[in-house]
């Protein structure tokens, strides 16, 4: 949006169709409050601080957003498509920025400008607007830092649950491995074994390839792996 300010008019231009206006041209209808006894420097100082508040209502939208984020990927299976969500809540952050920026210069310049165009009391007003949009610059500063820190904490959270399945296959590989090798000794085709004339062979096998998983478990747990 694009505002041209003269002594007794004001002139707005933007891009696109849709605006935050509703509430001004709702108290200019209804002749509310100071906008129709102030001066058209007034009337800016109106718009721009309706844009303000509109910007107000769309950070705390990303913030609530980037909560909701943040406690689906606390969840034990974060969907995949969070990763899309992130990536858009971090070009619309971009974005917001990107257009708050220029008008804390604008209202900046307003406070300083010459000729009569902005009267000693709207000035007030415009400084407390100037502190508004410091504000609503650094509260995006703060919710573009915690969005890209979702990245991170995504890529950490998909890290951890990937070391929580390698250290489950690890533990069972670990329990196999010596029953393989038992298996492997007993599975061999010699033609004289002694233990395999044993009648209680078989049983005595079991019991041994048992006893040795428990104990794994039990060492396992000992040491808090499990």
């Amino acid at each position: 949006i694009s505002m041209v300010l003269g002594k007794d008019y004001v002139l707005t231009f933007q891009e696109a169709g849709g605006d935050v206006f509703d509430g001004v041209r709702e108290r200019l209808a209804k002749g509310k409050g100071r906008i129709r006894s102030r001066g058209a420097d007034y009337l800016v100082f109106a718009l721009l601080d309706a844009i303000v508040d509109h910007y107000f209502i769309v950070i705390e939208e990303m913030g609530d957003k980037i909560e909701n984020l943040e406690e689906q990927l606390f969840v034990s299976q974060p969907s995949d498509s969070i990763t899309l969500e992130i990536q858009e809540l971090k070009k619309t952050m971009l974005r917001i920025r990107r257009a708050v920026h220029p008008l804390r210069e604008v209202v900046s310049r307003l406070e300083k400008v010459d000729g009569g165009l902005i009267q000693d009391a709207t000035v007030n007003y415009i400084r407390d607007l100037y502190d508004h949009v410091i504000q609503v610059s650094e509260n995006i500063e703060i919710y573009r830092d915690m969005s890209w820190g979702l990245m991170d904490m995504y890529m950490t959270t998909i890290s951890h649950r990937m070391n929580e399945v390698m250290k489950v296959l690890t533990i069972m590989a670990s329990i196999f491995i010596p029953l393989t090798f038992i298996a492997g000794i007993y599975g061999m085709n010699f033609e004289y074994m002694p233990e395999l004339d044993e009648p209680y062979a078989y049983p005595l096998l079991l019991i041994v390839m048992a006893l040795l998983v428990l104990g794994m478990i039990f060492y396992f747990k000992r040491k808090r792996w499990l």
